[in-house]
């Protein structure tokens, strides 16, 4: 490990000789921004109090069994943006879906649940083993994981929600709710999960429309999580690799460091710049409050057994895999309540 270190820290001195400006580049950020074709309305919220978390449903999540996908899917048009090949469909009822295809469908509907029930936002997704879409073209991305029919196996489903639009994406460096204990607690939670793709491209301000309006600072891509602490082969929904991952490091009176997200494995990154960018990326599990990891270590011990295991369930994952993901995120939360001031 020091010497995996001691080589990502010589390649970044030598990228920073070469490029003066690229480790500031790294570190910054243009804090939270809105499109100028939308006027941000109302108060700005990041977290809101759960009430009774023991009586939220984790198999279905913030979207409810009300809101769960079914009927028949025609194909809108294909999404070209990030990493994972998705597209666009419409129900019978006229509802707007993005549907994910790949590694992330399964961690990311299992992590939304997670944080919607410790009282922040998040997208409504359902996990579906297998979506017919009707009207289906050759896709640029995935095509291969679509049958001739439109069978597509394995996707997340997020719901469009015609209340609220998508106005802008914020930092995780600089927000309305930096040094707030409920921007503590996220960066927490974040690594409790093992979500270690925090691009501030992943994050997401929704303007709500209606009566009590506002906008919803969202961490809308969590797909990353569940896996590996940093990038590499093993990022995402890796069982292996998240139960053999130790979540906190150094740790003192007053502050804690996780160690999500991590440094990027040596065989891993393409080239250096994305390397320091991923390194540019580590203080955010870095230098937590005791007092705040206290706090969101609380929220998630109200969290039953059962209602783990359902947000596992939700996730598509087979028994066996239920109980061993719970176990480990059971015995991360049981570390959160051993730290003291």
């Amino acid at each position: 490990m020091r010497y995996l270190s001691k080589t990502l820290t010589a390649s970044l001195a030598v990228l920073i000789l070469n490029h003066p400006t690229a480790g500031i580049a790294a570190k910054k950020n243009p804090g939270h921004s809105v499109t100028a074709e939308t006027t941000a309305e109302g108060t700005p919220v990041l977290w809101r109090d759960p009430g009774d978390i023991a009586s939220r449903n984790l198999y279905y999540g913030p979207g409810g069994k009300a809101h769960e996908p079914q009927g028949t899917f025609t194909f809108e048009k294909e999404d070209m943006q990030g990493s994972n090949p998705k597209f666009d469909v419409v129900d019978q009822d006229g509802i707007k879906w993005k549907v994910k295809m790949g590694d992330e469908a399964r961690p990311e509907t299992v992590a939304a649940r997670l944080v919607w029930a410790v009282g922040y936002f998040a997208n409504e997704d359902y996990f579906m083993p297998v979506l017919h879409v009707q009207n289906m073209p050759h896709l640029h991305r995935g095509g291969n994981l679509v049958s001739p029919d439109g069978t597509v196996h394995n996707v997340r489903l997020k719901r469009h929600l015609k209340d609220e639009k998508k106005i802008g994406a914020w930092s995780w460096e600089k927000n309305p709710f930096t040094g707030t204990p409920e921007w503590y607690g996220l960066r927490v939670l974040m690594a409790v999960i093992n979500n270690w793709d925090l691009k501030d491209s992943n994050n997401s301000i929704y303007q709500v429309r209606g009566d009590h309006q506002e906008q919803r600072y969202v961490v809308t891509d969590l797909g990353s999580s569940f896996g590996s602490p940093g990038l590499n082969w093993a990022a995402k929904g890796n069982l292996h690799a998240y139960t053999r991952s130790k979540l906190i490091g150094k740790t003192s009176a007053e502050f804690v460091d996780f160690n999500v997200p991590a440094a990027p494995k040596m065989n891993t990154f393409i080239d250096v710049p994305e390397l320091t960018h991923r390194l540019g990326l580590c203080w955010i599990g870095h230098h937590i409050p005791v007092a705040d990891v206290q706090s969101i270590g609380h929220l998630l011990a109200q969290l039953s057994p059962d209602q783990i295991r359902d947000a596992f369930r939700a996730g598509g994952y087979s028994p066996e895999e239920v109980e061993a993901y719970s176990q480990v995120l059971e015995r991360r939360i049981a570390q959160l309540g051993k730290l003291k001031l």
